[in-house]
């Protein structure tokens, strides 16, 4: 009987950590194409990889790399708190740079945003970004 049970127990578990719950957030630009916003699976918040477009028009206006990137991480926070969650949950960020001597001046707005811990981050030359951005950046939050 108590390894059925413990068996039952394990499965209801396991069954809790496959299961996943889309987020989306009317604050922060809509999907443009296949994908989510976000996707929470267990206690883990997976965010898409976002760009510098205009929540209300969904539109990309070309900024200096500073304004870009405080567009990305007001999105991303956005969608952050669909989920209930704020910038302090976040525990890793990718950051895409199409042109990585662009690197201080978007590290310098970055750390506007992250006065405490900071999250982990890696950040990479890309040879292009949708939309013809500057920089994109996703992330992994935590509960």
């Amino acid at each position: 009987m108590q390894k059925m049970m413990a068996a039952i127990l394990l499965c209801l578990c396991a069954a809790d950590l496959w299961s996943h719950e889309v987020i989306n957030s009317a604050e922060a630009p809509r999907a443009v194409g296949p994908y989510s916003q976000a996707i929470q699976a267990g206690n883990t918040v997976y965010l898409a990889g976002q760009i510098a477009l205009d929540p209300a028009t969904g539109t990309y206006t070309p900024a200096s790399i500073q304004d870009e990137t405080r567009r990305v991480l007001n999105n991303l926070r956005a969608v952050l708190q669909a989920a209930g969650l704020d910038l302090s949950h976040l525990v890793s960020t990718t950051v895409y740079l199409a042109d990585l001597d662009d690197f201080a001046a978007m590290n310098a707005a970055y750390a506007e945003f992250f006065t405490d811990a900071a999250p982990a981050r890696a950040t990479i030359e890309a040879a292009r970004i949708p939309g013809g951005a500057k920089v994109e950046i996703s992330a992994i939050a935590v509960r």
